[in-house]
């Protein structure tokens, strides 16, 4: 900062480098460091923070949930299947029977045939339903895990509603503040040369939002350094509307 040459001081017209303009100046700088604190606090809502946790737990009960159930309707795809085998099996079984004790078949080996495959039908049979036991088993688990799934997301949907509402109550509430104080800003910079507010603006951007200060018993109050104390007797006896720029960081110092 040292090395930094400062800015040469503005021919202002006459009248405007009275103290008055530098004084306005301040509370143009007053009112912005205000609206940069309310941004910053619509910004960083503590409910914004909430509000991404809760739909980052939703997305990943989201993608657990569609992994079940991609799970669940697998399981059940092949629960449908053996049921249409099973059914399929015991009509065959209702068939054979029917037509063995229906006396229509006299043929010793056909009857033993029917016979025999009656038997091996109600041994497939058994198979099939021991199967669907085991899928319906399966399943048991995987259907809990989706109904305390839609009871866990029912909650976290509410409270990311809830947050959002909050979020753009307070959000309404910061929007008429700032409003509030860019309306003063704009009477306060009303009148005020345009040079020094286009250096005020660019320094304000260049140390990240305080282009003017106090300058409070010989200390800087945007970069908190003591000037020199050359510096402050030559700032002492400069005419009351020069412009001084402290020679610490460059901002525009205000007597």
């Amino acid at each position: 900062m040292g090395d930094e040459e400062p800015p040469p001081p503005i021919d202002a017209p006459a009248g405007a480098g009275s103290p008055a303009p530098l004084h306005r100046l301040l509370e143009v700088q007053d009112r912005d460091t205000a609206i940069d604190q309310l941004g910053h606090r619509r910004a960083t809502l503590p409910e914004r923070s909430q509000l991404r946790d809760v739909e980052a737990r939703l997305s990943v009960l989201e993608q657990r949930s569609k992994e079940a159930q991609t799970q669940r309707d697998e399981l059940a795809s092949r629960q449908s299947t053996l049921e249409q085998q099973i059914e399929a099996s015991k009509s065959r079984r209702s068939e054979l029977e029917r037509r063995m004790y229906s006396g229509q078949v006299a043929a010793p080996r056909e009857l033993q045939a029917m016979d025999e495959e009656i038997r091996h039908l109600a041994r497939h049979i058994g198979e099939l339903e021991d199967r669907e036991i085991e899928v319906m088993e399966a399943l048991e688990p995987i259907d809990g895990e989706l109904q305390a799934a839609d009871v866990e997301r029912d909650a976290m949907e509410s409270d990311a509603r809830r947050f959002r509402a909050s979020i753009a109550e307070k959000e309404r509430e910061l929007d008429a503040e700032i409003a509030e104080q860019a309306s003063q800003r704009e009477v306060a910079a009303t009148g005020l040369p345009a040079e020094l507010l286009t250096r005020y603006e660019q320094l304000r951007k260049k140390f990240g939002g305080t282009g003017a200060a106090r300058l409070v018993n010989g200390t800087c109050s945007g970069c908190h350094l003591a000037l020199p104390a050359m510096e402050v007797d030559r700032i002492k006896k400069a005419p009351s509307e020069a412009l001084i720029i402290c020679d610490q960081c460059g901002r525009i110092l205000v007597r």
